[in-house]
């Protein structure tokens, strides 16, 4: 375990909170519950911090020092609201290339596809508070250092951000094998939301029903699939290409 993005102990969490650390997630043994633990409650909801009640065993395995119920795993970049880019985006006359990531778990994934999209010109890149990976030291050395260039959003989940994006403009397409419509007849040249899916289960169905567009990468060998780090690189690469056709 890394034990440099990680905050243990009641009162030094309590302390890092209010001194504005970025945190990206906070476990809290279950039913806990002093006045200074409220205090943090509060504290990570009115930040929308990610907070996870679980079992002494988990804290455990975690760390065995004397973690007194509470780990905060910091992370290395602060995280950025969409509400407050997207605005932004329009008044400086750009057209918006956003990436979401529907339940990316694996940090080498996420830090491969930082990569991608931060050299790809991406805006933002949009996860969910709980399913996505830690954002920490090994995802930032994947992704060599494009973590630092690229803002990253947390939302509650990603469906709940589908009709914001939606409402200001972005057409929604979602990578996916379920249609028969190649990523080349995708018109990416407008404000566009790209939504990639989880490596075991791809875009929930619920997402997918919500696109405006589907895009599928074909495959030619007996491989079933790409990892979907190599999948988003090919796709945002062929965004860049329509765009450069069409400044």
């Amino acid at each position: 375990m890394d034990f440099e993005n990680l905050i243990f102990g009641v009162h030094p969490v309590l302390e890092a909170l209010k001194a504005g650390q970025a945190i990206d997630k906070v476990l809290l043994l279950n039913n806990l519950k002093t006045p200074v633990i409220l205090e943090i409650i509060e504290l990570v909801k009115e930040r929308g911090i990610s907070l996870n009640k679980v079992p002494q065993e988990k804290l455990n395995r975690i760390t065995r020092k004397n973690h007194q119920g509470i780990i905060a795993f910091t992370s290395p970049v602060e995280f950025q609201e969409i509400e407050q880019l997207l605005p932004l985006w329009f008044e400086q006359g750009k057209t918006p290339l956003v990436l979401v990531l529907d339940r990316i778990s694996d940090v080498r994934n996420f830090g491969a596809i930082t990569r991608s999209a931060e050299c790809a010109g991406v805006d933002a890149i949009i996860i969910p508070k709980k399913g996505a990976a830690q954002i920490n030291a090994e995802s930032v050395k994947t992704s060599a250092g494009a973590l630092y260039n690229i803002p990253v959003c947390k939302v509650p989940g990603i469906e709940s951000i589908i009709p914001y994006l939606r409402d200001s403009g972005l057409k929604l397409v979602a990578c996916t094998e379920k249609t028969e419509d190649h990523y080349t007849a995708i018109d990416f040249t407008g404000p566009t939301a790209i939504i990639m899916g989880s490596e075991e289960s791809g875009i929930a169905q619920s997402l997918i029903n919500n696109c405006d567009a589907r895009a599928k990468i074909p495959l030619l060998g007996k491989t079933q699939s790409l990892n979907v780090s190599v999948a988003c690189g090919v796709i945002l690469y062929e965004a860049v290409r329509q765009r450069n056709l069409n400044p």
